[in-house]
C-alpha cells in the first residue's frame, strides 16, 4: 500500500526561510509540519513527530545537516525516513556527495515557494512513497 505524504520535518536555522517554507508547505501544500532550528532539536523531535519525510539544511550551528543525517541513518527506528537536503551548496559534486551519504535528493536554495510543495511531492513519488514508518509506529 502506498503511503501518502502528510508529515514533514523541516530543519533550518534561518527563521525567515523556515517561515517561507511553513507558508509554502503548510498553507499551500497542506502538509503537517514540524519546524526545527538545528539538527540536535530535530533528533529529539523526529521520534515523537514521526515524519514521512525530512527536509534538512546543510549549514547549521549546533549540529549541521550532514552530521544530523549520519545520526538519523545510524538510528534503526529513524534510518528509513527519506531525507532531502535543502541547501545553497548545490554544486554537482556536492549534490553527489549528499546522495552518497544517504539523502534521496537535493533542493537548491533559494527555492521557489510556489513550486516547493509540487517539488517535494515529485521527490516523494520517486523516493519515499513506499516508506512505511508512519504506519508502523503508534
Amino acid at each position: 500500500m502506498t503511503k501518502a505524504l502528510e508529515r514533514i520535518t523541516y530543519v533550518e536555522d534561518d527563521q525567515d526561510i523556515r517561515a517561507i517554507a511553513e507558508l509554502a508547505l503548510g498553507a499551500l501544500g497542506g502538509y503537517q509540519l514540524d519546524l526545527c532550528e538545528n539538527g540536535k532539536v530535530a533528533l529529539e523531535r523526529v521520534p515523537v513527530f514521526h515524519p514521512d519525510l525530512i527536509l534538512l539544511d546543510v549549514m547549521m550551528p549546533v549540529m549541521d545537516g550532514t552530521e544530523t543525517l549520519r545520526t538519523l541513518k545510524s538510528t534503526p527506528e529513524l534510518a528509513d525516513i527519506p531525507v532531502v537536503f535543502m541547501t545553497a551548496k548545490a554544486q554537482r559534486h556536492e549534490v553527489q556527495g549528499y546522495k552518497e551519504s544517504g539523502a534521496v535528493d537535493v533542493i537548491a536554495k533559494p527555492f521557489d515557494p510556489t513550486d516547493l510543495p509540487a517539488r517535494v511531492m515529485r521527490i516523494w513519488e520517486l523516493h519515499g512513497r513506499d516508506h512505511q514508518i508512519g504506519e508502523t509506529m503508534s
